[in-house]
């Protein structure tokens, strides 16, 4: 392991709808349920609402990894949202593809409020997937270019 990847903290962007995985973050933090803090809430009203753009500018904007978080499938507060969020998440993983960064560095995850325990789960589970990939290569071009001026 070279000395970047030691002291690698990724930068994780969380899409939270507002009733389902926003609530369950909230129940997570208020039951006192540890979870990394290097991943930050972004307050969807309805993951529907999350844009292939957003998701492209929150790893411009130096993520290493997205994740969107909605309701169950078929408990939607706006009846389809969460499958249309699915559906652009699907379709930005294989632009990431495409362009070099990788899929993998994007993920959709469905939860009910509920479930604090598993927010926390699926903030670890993305922060210890995206350490070991490693620095996303759109973040490694940047240092590299701000090292060369």
């Amino acid at each position: 392991m070279n000395q970047i990847t030691e002291d690698f903290e990724p930068q994780i962007v969380a899409f939270c709808c507002r009733y389902c995985a926003y609530a369950a973050a909230d129940l997570a933090g208020s039951s006192r349920i540890q979870y990394p803090p290097n991943v930050k809430i972004v307050l969807l009203p309805c993951s529907g609402k999350v844009d292939e753009l957003y998701l492209l500018k929150a790893f411009e904007a130096e993520a290493d990894g997205v994740y969107v978080a909605g309701c169950l499938e078929g408990t939607c507060h706006f009846l389809t949202g969460n499958l249309r969020a699915k559906k652009r998440v699907q379709y930005v993983k294989s632009l990431l593809d495409e362009v070099g960064i990788g899929g993998e560095r994007l993920e959709m995850y469905n939860l009910s409020s509920a479930e604090g325990q598993r927010f926390a789960e699926i903030a670890r589970e993305m922060t210890e997937r995206i350490r070991a990939l490693g620095p996303s290569p759109l973040n490694q071009r940047k240092s590299k270019e701000g090292a060369i001026k």
